[in-house]
């Protein structure tokens, strides 16, 4: 990954931060289309009563939003935690063309209940008409699981 791609990383994980400050989960993503940031977001939705509003999502939304398209091809995603099935089917369906994740979503690192199965993206993919190209950036990976783990330490779903 060039520099370009590690800073568009580091700030999915600032965006996962900045979740978490708002009282959300620990995931943050980046759209990045012809080299450009055309959103970012945070995952907020059971604030705002939206079963649908991850990170991942919502930037997608936002994506098509301000480019007036349903279609991101060519688009990358920039995830600061590997995303669930219902954000990488919504990728899928608008046309990204490749996710770069910094944390896996094993239940080693990350709890088995936050992604509600076990089905993973690459059964997924490989089964689909188009593939996107997935990219595990693990240099990533501790820093990403350290805010996960900072929003856990603070009582997570729990936390009042």
């Amino acid at each position: 990954m060039n520099d370009q791609g590690k800073q568009f990383l580091k700030l999915a994980i600032e965006q996962a931060k900045k979740s978490v400050e708002q009282g959300g989960f620990p995931a943050g993503a980046v759209i990045v289309k012809d080299g450009k940031i055309v959103s970012k977001a945070v995952s907020i939705g059971f604030i705002h009563n939206d079963p649908s509003g991850h990170a991942e999502t919502a930037a997608i939304r936002e994506a098509c939003k301000s480019l007036k398209t349903v279609n991101l091809e060519d688009a990358v995603m920039y995830e600061s935690i590997e995303c669930c099935v219902m954000c990488f089917s919504v990728a899928y369906w608008a046309g990204v063309s490749k996710i770069v994740y910094a944390c896996k979503k094993t239940p080693e690192m990350v709890a088995k209940h936050y992604y509600e199965g076990t089905t993973n993206n690459l059964t997924l993919n490989n089964e689909n008409n188009r593939q996107i190209e997935l990219v595990f950036a693990s240099e990533f990976e501790q820093e990403s699981l350290k805010v996960i783990q900072d929003w856990e330490s603070q009582g997570g779903f729990n936390k009042k």
